[in-house]
């Protein structure tokens, strides 16, 4: 169960050894145990004796903007071990083996992305399913450039990558926006802010998956700031930036079907100036429905598990990943 506070006067409190949710209409008592994490947005409150109580149970709290996109965080000491994992992500930072990784995460986040028009070709009639095709033989032919792409080091080929990234990225929203009904099309991606309803659904949505990233590396022990494709945003998650390409799909999906089934109404946004924004009711089904995604049980590498915990494990994995990196010389400085 996930707590989000995004009403203005909302609050919680620790009652003895419970969560005591309040609002307006009403008050709600919950078992900490249930709890995977808190969500605070503007206007709403937390005691710090509920800090505590989410703390003693190594519960996320994450407090977020308007937007859903994640600005501070409380989180237990207790989780990982930073120090001896940063030593190793930065040696693998400046590795030669990290662009083989940062080309595996760009053809990843491809793959998904064909993999859902796939099943979006399947659904259309003509002439939409040739233009998908067409598009999906575009991307293919990117992704193919990246996997072949050859160099020494990341540096060198990493504004070639964001390159065919991008690319491939706008063949594959513009496909997106041909599908969804005519309501909920849009002209290309808007983050910051967004100019449509599709795009402030789907910033929403995202703004949730990094909290919930970040939330993973810190609990593995990895250093969320330290990214390897992602650089250069200062004073910014870099490596929440890179992971979260490998499940950007999740949220492309969640909202996809929202359109599909037209669940969201004119009274879900507002506009604040030319910014187009999630209302309250809006945010409650985005919100609900990422979770919900989040919860379901999925087999992935042969186990079962919900998205969350597979998230979690292939935190783990990585942090592991990082520990045992032993950097290996290039043909040029042997």
């Amino acid at each position: 169960m996930h707590i989000i506070l995004n009403s203005y006067g909302a609050g919680l409190r620790r009652d003895k050894g419970n969560f005591i949710v309040e609002t307006a209409e009403a008050e709600q008592r919950l078992d900490p145990t249930q709890i995977r994490s808190i969500s605070v947005g503007k206007g709403a409150k937390m005691t710090s004796d509920a800090v505590l109580l989410a703390i003693e149970h190594q519960i996320d709290v994450l407090f977020v903007d308007h937007s859903g996109n994640p600005q501070g965080r409380v989180w237990s000491i207790k989780f990982g071990s930073v120090s001896d994992i940063r030593r190793k992500q930065v040696d693998f930072f400046y590795g030669p083996e990290a662009l083989e990784w940062v080309k595996g995460l760009v053809r990843e986040k491809i793959d998904n992305q064909i993999a859902l028009l796939l099943t979006l070709q399947i659904d259309s009639v003509d002439p939409l399913r040739r233009r998908i095709n067409r598009g999906i033989q575009a991307m293919e032919d990117y992704r193919n450039k990246v996997i072949t792409l050859a160099a020494e080091r990341l540096e060198d080929a990493a504004p070639t990558l964001r390159g065919w990234e991008g690319a491939a990225s706008r063949k594959y929203f513009e496909l997106i926006s041909a599908y969804v009904p005519e309501a909920y099309r849009f002209a290309g991606r808007s983050q910051h802010p967004a100019t449509d309803d599709f795009n402030a659904m789907l910033n929403y949505g995202y703004g949730m998956l990094y909290g919930k990233i970040e939330g993973v590396l810190i609990r593995a022990g990895v250093d969320p700031y330290l990214g390897i494709f992602h650089r250069d945003g200062y004073n910014r998650p870099a490596l929440v930036y890179d992971i979260i390409e490998r499940y950007r799909i999740w949220v492309d999906y969640v909202v996809l079907q929202l359109c599909r089934q037209e669940a969201m109404t004119e009274e879900c946004f507002r506009w604040e100036g030319q910014a187009r924004m999630l209302d309250g009711l809006g945010k409650r089904i985005v919100i609900q429905s990422v979770n919900d995604y989040l919860a379901e049980i999925i087999q992935r590498d042969g186990l079962r598990r919900s998205r969350q915990e597979h998230m979690q494990r292939e935190a783990h994995a990585l942090a592991k990943f990082f520990l045992e990196y032993s950097p290996v010389k290039l043909p040029s400085e042997r």
